[in-house]
């Protein structure tokens, strides 16, 4: 398993910001597989988790025309800088 975490710092949300986020997350899960999406904001941050099966789902989504959009605005209008990591998950565990 995968995870993609994406770390930004805000610039300034609108109502395209929330529209898009939500494309966005149906489209990982219909279309791409996602297992899970987690996002939180907090002041001017931002932080989402995503978990996948695998890198070629997660090429797939990044290279996505919608995705490739929301990048384009991010960089322009909502993000002063984000950073993206892709990462092997080694082990995961959690309470009953």
């Amino acid at each position: 398993m995968y995870a993609v975490i994406f770390r930004a710092k805000l610039r300034h949300l609108d109502d395209e910001y929330g529209e898009m986020a939500a494309k966005l997350r149906a489209l990982a899960f219909e279309s791409y597989h996602c297992l899970d999406f987690t996002a939180l904001t907090e002041g001017d941050n931002e932080i989402a988790i995503s978990y996948w099966s695998s890198l070629e789902d997660i090429k797939r989504w990044r290279d996505d025309p919608i995705h490739a959009e929301a990048q384009k605005i991010g960089a322009q209008r909502w993000y002063e800088h984000y950073q993206v990591e892709v990462v092997e998950v080694a082990r995961r565990y959690q309470s009953s």
